[in-house]
């Protein structure tokens, strides 16, 4: 074993966003597997559960006070809402210090805890070790709206569809094949974690309908926004290209994107543009994997940066 590298656990790694970061570890020069838990799979061999993986890893289960012992560098929180604090505790009492990014929306809220949307928050970044992922829908919804923010006459409104991934691996309605065929399945149409996760962080109110669709894995937002001024499409399209140029795993297209051609992919793409006539109001369609760019990669980007290497480290950007 390579003292070079960091060791990395990885607490909740049954669901999909847990196999992802897995994949995402191995690819990474800088990084080695310390544990993956699931209470579920205790005993079972990782490589059993994840494609990719190769190595005799199997599943634990500690008990959240055992954590700190486990003495991993970095510390990925996988679990549902409402679960991250117990652990976070823990490694208090213990006085261990590890980076800890946590992915559900526990932290999101507390300014104690960077919020790592690199794209937008990448130069608020204090070197902070305790990291709060933001959602996949909120990524998306605030991709969308940050260029044309200072412009803005009203609340932007935001229709949402994603795949039933989203819905994690605890059976439901929302991610039951069966009755999720030929359907689109409205939830939370007021008061959704993410439309409040966007709002907190956009500074501004945000209003946001989601729904669930039969494809397994990758989201769209449709975001209406109503300017403050006319501004002719070239102008808005100027907007977004100056944001996100520069960035990697944000990609601005002329055409609306399609979710079906954003599976298994790292970046998110916004497009459409789509003026009304009196140039007041422009639709944009954003698209990401709820399970990359929305969970696992954005995880990496902000691993990477805690441990002082490129951002995209083992993040495939083509």
């Amino acid at each position: 074993m390579s003292t070079s590298k960091k060791r990395i656990g990885i607490v909740g790694a049954r669901g999909h966003t847990g196999a992802e970061l897995i994949r995402l570890v191995v690819a990474h020069p800088a990084l080695e597997l310390a544990y993956v838990s699931s209470r579920e799979l205790d005993g079972q061999r990782v490589d059993a559960h994840v494609d990719g993986y190769q190595g005799d890893l199997r599943y634990s289960s500690p008990a959240h006070e055992d954590l700190p012992a486990l003495d991993a560098d970095i510390v990925v929180l996988a679990l549902p809402n409402g679960k991250a604090s117990v652990c976070v505790e823990a490694f208090d009492a213990a006085g261990k210090d590890p980076v800890i990014v946590d992915l559900s929306a526990d932290y999101r809220f507390n300014d104690a805890w960077y919020y790592g949307l690199p794209e937008l928050t990448r130069g608020k970044w204090r070197g902070e070790k305790r990291i709060s992922n933001p959602g996949c829908y909120a990524t998306a919804i605030q991709l969308s709206i940050a260029p044309l923010k200072d412009l803005l006459a009203a609340p932007p409104v935001c229709f949402g569809v994603s795949g039933y991934s989203g819905a994690g691996t605890t059976p439901s309605d929302k991610n039951n094949p069966e009755k999720l065929r030929d359907n689109l399945m409205p939830y939370s149409l007021t008061g959704h974690m993410h439309e409040k996760e966007a709002s907190r962080h956009l500074g501004i109110p945000v209003e946001f309908m989601p729904h669930v669709a039969p494809h397994f894995r990758g989201l769209t937002v449709t975001t209406n926004l109503y300017l403050s001024r006319a501004l002719k499409r070239e102008e808005v399209l100027a907007r977004f290209h100056h944001a996100y140029d520069n960035e990697k795993l944000v990609r601005v297209l002329d055409e609306a994107p399609w979710v079906s051609q954003i599976a298994r992919k790292h970046h998110a793409e916004i497009g459409g543009f789509a003026m009304s006539a009196d140039g007041k109001r422009v639709v944009v369609v954003a698209t990401l994997d709820n399970l990359l760019k929305g969970a696992a990669t954005q995880a990496m980007q902000n691993i990477n940066r805690a441990i002082s290497v490129d951002e995209y480290t083992a993040i495939p950007t083509s």
